[in-house]
């Protein structure tokens, strides 16, 4: 089953210094038929002022992906971490036992936009640890390119849940087949362009900021109806 949310249905917000949209419930907003998918607990579309970011605050028992589109982030935590990532890094924090840390925008001109994604661990109560992760900007070009994962791909950054996040860019007219095993899930997120996704006899088309929860569909063609850039998450 391929059930559509589109950008519409987002709880947008605009504080001046961070503005952006939540996929799922997620501080002030709250909706108990929109908590979770599978172990996804947070999809937070962000976008932060140059010079500004959250200050220090905590985490535990999450696994916490930041994907930055355009700008960069700083990332600070009180395991004596440090990194500031731009586009073709990915920043991964299993808070575990706990962990604080703060995020910010380094640039004094630039804006940094990311999508924040958190993830209920597949073991609870281990050790917090940090790590970053690049991957080939250009690979993403008609392929679907694993930018984290608990399945032990080499190379990939690495996530304490049985799951894999997926970038790729299609052209017009271009398609890509995704086949996972039988029971799991699938969440899309079109970053920007337009998508067809079609699979277990059903078909529809997601524009820009819209997401789907697909169940039930093993194995899905996606085509590219304009140039697309988007992120497929497998899910258990």
């Amino acid at each position: 089953m391929i059930h559509i949310y589109p950008a519409s249905s987002r709880f947008e917000y605009d504080k001046g210094w961070l503005k952006g949209g939540h996929s799922f419930s997620f501080g002030e907003y709250y909706d108990p038929e929109n908590v979770k998918f599978g172990p996804m607990r947070v999809c937070n579309d962000d976008i932060i002022a140059p010079g500004k970011g959250f200050g220090a605050h905590p985490h535990s028992d999450m696994e916490i992906v930041s994907i930055i589109l355009s700008g960069r982030l700083r990332h600070e935590d009180s395991l004596g971490n440090v990194a500031v990532t731009g586009f073709g890094g990915v920043q991964r924090m299993s808070a575990g036992t706990g962990v604080i840390h703060t995020e910010h925008n380094p640039s004094e001109h630039e804006d940094v936009h990311i999508l924040q994604l958190w993830f209920e661990p597949a073991e609870r109560g281990k050790e917090p640890s940090y790590t970053t992760g690049e991957f080939d900007t250009a690979a993403l070009d008609g392929a679907l390119v694993p930018i984290a994962s608990g399945q032990g791909l080499e190379g990939v950054t690495d996530l304490g849940q049985d799951m894999t996040i997926y970038l790729s860019r299609l052209e017009a007219g271009q398609a890509i087949h995704f086949k996972q095993a039988v029971g799991r899930r699938i969440f899309l997120f079109v970053i920007e362009g337009e998508l067809d996704v079609s699979g277990a006899g059903e078909t529809s088309r997601l524009g820009r900021r819209d997401t789907a929860r697909i169940t039930e569909a093993p194995e899905l063609s996606l085509t590219g109806t304009a140039p697309v850039f988007y992120m497929l998450v497998d899910l258990p």
